[in-house]
Order: structure tokens, then C-alpha cells, then sequence
């Protein structure tokens, strides 16, 4: 009777070692993925980030920008440079006049 005791008990633990791996395993796979999500969250997040400072860094140079999204291309350029265009326009205008 007693090594029949002895039997289960040493399976028992046999499987609870081996369920408590299997945890351990799980959770070590779980937290490598969001770390690696994490970095590529960043990744993505930084390539916006410079190329929304390459669109300003273009657009304020007073030239269009084309940005091409799937099948549209809609051209960007500075508001700054728009006023300025609007103020030298009517004095060309008046300076042919006269």
C-alpha cells in the first residue's frame, strides 16, 4: 500500500512541476511578445513622427509637397507662404498699371 502512496505522490509532483513549467514558460513567451510589440510601437510611432517633421521641414521652404496616400496625391505647402504670395500679387498688379 505504501509504495502504491509512494507512486502517486511522485507522479503528483511530476505534474505539478511540469504545470508550474508550463506557467512559468507561458508567461516568460507572453511578456518577450508585448516587449517586442513595445518596440515596435515606438518604431512606428518615431517613423511618424520624422516624417511629419519632413513634411514641415519641405512645406516651409514655400515649395508644394505631394503626398501620395493610396490612390490620392494631395500637394501641402505653408500657409505663410500662401499671405506672402497674396501681398506680392496685388503690387505686381498695381506696379503694371501705372
Amino acid at each position: 500500500m505504501k509504495s502504491g502512496q509512494t507512486t502517486v505522490t511522485v507522479v503528483l509532483i511530476i505534474l505539478l512541476v511540469g504545470a508550474v513549467g508550463y506557467i512559468v514558460f507561458d508567461k516568460y513567451q507572453l511578456k518577450q511578445q508585448q516587449e517586442q510589440i513595445s518596440i515596435y510601437q515606438q518604431g512606428a510611432q518615431a517613423g511618424y513622427e520624422q516624417a511629419i517633421v519632413q513634411l514641415v521641414q519641405q512645406g516651409s521652404t514655400c515649395n508644394q509637397v505631394p503626398v501620395k496616400v493610396q490612390n490620392q496625391t494631395i500637394s501641402f505647402i505653408a500657409v505663410e507662404c500662401l499671405k506672402t504670395q497674396e501681398q506680392q500679387t496685388p503690387q505686381i498688379e498695381s506696379n503694371n498699371s501705372e
